[in-house]
């Protein structure tokens, strides 16, 4: 318990963190374009996505309660968890220790892949959510998920709610320091992403988004190797799979 607050009672802080993120192809047809779609749905079908959302509820050390899991036609799969989390009183007046549980949190994942119908790109795009209540906070799962999947462009908003009380009386409305969400993710990744956060400290409300820097074209092709490309080709897929992942991170039509 070291370094902790000292609560009275539970700490009934809500704790929310919307995870996304979009891996980016390029397929030349229409053709390829559906499979494309298929093959990236076979690869994050519910079963895979429950043992992602399984393993990040180990990590913040709560409990799966109950799964909910649906594969969608034609694509896309949703899952939700519901998790418990365990919260430990050292005296209720009588020396002893009480364990509660709080039954009311959650994670969630969806996916929507899609294909632009004129630039031959398609997008798988994920959306996580993680909500707890109390001590537990999510922001520590944030490593894990960037590279559970080939994330281009990820945002992420972290949110705390509500309120708790120290052993005084005095309200609590955040429990721990917490400047940027990207003080949570390791170095490593982020050399590879250029990232902004815009954050209102005020209302404990935070945001980051990232961009991959580098683009291998190799890694956006799908059933096209780079030497089946001309230079011109080559440079024109580059700068469409650009313009996409710019107009994705920045959340608006910037070259129509």
């Amino acid at each position: 318990m070291d370094g902790k607050l000292k609560l009275y009672g539970f700490n009934n802080l809500t704790k929310t963190l919307s995870f996304n993120i979009y891996d980016v192809c390029y397929a030349k047809t229409k053709r390829e374009q559906l499979d494309y779609i298929k093959y990236i749905d076979e690869q994050y079908n519910s079963e895979r996505l429950t043992n992602i959302l399984c393993q990040v509820t180990e990590m913040i050390g709560a409990k799966v309660l109950s799964i909910s899991k649906q594969d969608y036609e034609p694509q896309g799969a949703s899952v939700t968890l519901m998790i418990s989390e365990e919260f430990k009183i050292n005296n209720n007046g009588n020396g002893e220790s009480i364990v509660g549980h709080l039954d009311k949190s959650h994670v969630t994942v969806h996916t929507y892949p899609e294909y632009h119908p004129e630039t031959s790109i398609a997008t798988f795009r994920v959306d996580i959510d993680v909500s707890t209540c109390g001590e537990i906070t999510p922001l520590d799962t944030l490593d894990y998920l960037i590279q559970s999947f080939d994330s281009d462009i990820i945002t992420i908003d972290y949110r705390v709610r509500g309120f708790t009380r120290d052993l005084n009386g005095k309200k609590c409305f955040i429990d721990h320091d917490i400047t940027s969400i990207q003080d949570y993710i390791d170095d490593k990744i982020k050399r590879k992403y250029d990232a902004v956060d815009v954050n209102v400290y005020q209302s404990n409300i935070f945001h980051s988004r990232l961009l991959i820097k580098d683009i291998i074209l190799q890694n956006y092709l799908f059933k096209i190797d780079t030497y089946e490309l001309t230079p011109e080709e080559r440079l024109q897929i580059t700068q469409s799979l650009r313009k996409e992942m710019i107009e994705i991170y920045s959340g608006r039509n910037i070259y129509d």
